[in-house]
């Protein structure tokens, strides 16, 4: 069975659905070592944010 980049990245929580066509194109053809390291780098950043993190309010 072939590698699903997408798919990968989707199950991982990448809200991948939200990108451009062309940049969805160019993530399809990560590796699965690729991919890895996104998760990895993703789940340290998750976990470096702690429970609460701040939102912008803009203004009118």
């Amino acid at each position: 069975m072939t590698f699903d980049a997408l798919h990968a990245l989707r199950e991982a929580g990448h809200p991948v659905d939200l990108l451009a066509v062309e940049q969805r194109s160019v993530l399809s053809q990560l590796t699965e070592l690729e991919v890895q390291v996104l998760n990895s780098v993703k789940g340290r950043l998750e976990a470096a944010a702690g429970e609460v993190e701040g939102q912008d309010l803009k203004l009118l």
